[in-house]
């Protein structure tokens, strides 16, 4: 079998109307969609000497808004605490809208939740250290985070529950 034919078997083709039949998926925009920082405490936390305890938190996801189009909503939250009083906080909602074409659905889950927020990260990331350092703190750099491997070790608990689940049942 030749390039084309195979081509053909995957309906990957150039269509004679125009119409593109492979499947495609690109960002059309990023965007942050909510964005808080609190400082409950100042000016004292300014006089503490001691650096804060911080916890970081982040969700994902993901819903489709059009036809062709699906939004990821990448949600980072940052607590800092000094001496059980909060230092700061963050919470950031920073979305993506991604056009989706011809994708499968067991193909389009990983993306959405492994690879889509993976590619949003750096600029939430960068949303988040100047939002502290605009709050009088020195910015906060987010270690990269690894969503795909992130879903897949979701997907295999979810698996192993289903199997324990019918394993019950049976």
């Amino acid at each position: 079998m030749d390039e084309q034919d195979n081509g053909a078997a995957l309906g990957n083709t150039p269509q004679p109307n125009g119409e593109d039949t492979g499947p495609a998926i690109g960002l059309l925009s990023q965007y942050v969609k909510d964005l808080s920082f609190e400082n409950p405490n100042a000016p004292a936390v300014f006089q503490n000497q001691q650096g804060p305890e911080i916890n970081v938190q982040f969700d994902i996801a993901a819903n489709q808004v059009g036809e062709d189009a699906h939004e990821v909503v990448l949600k980072i939250e940052v607590r800092a605490e000094t001496q059980g009083r909060v230092t700061f906080l963050v919470e950031l909602a920073y979305a993506g809208l991604f056009g989706v074409r011809n994708v499968p659905m067991e193909t389009l889950q990983p993306f959405m939740l492994g690879e889509a927020p993976r590619l949003l990260f750096p600029f939430a990331r960068r949303v988040v250290a100047d939002t502290i350092r605009d709050g009088g703190f020195p910015p906060l750099l987010l270690e990269p985070i690894d969503f795909n491997a992130l879903y897949m070790q979701q997907a295999e608990q979810r698996d192993a529950q289903l199997q324990a689940g019918n394993f019950g049942q049976a």
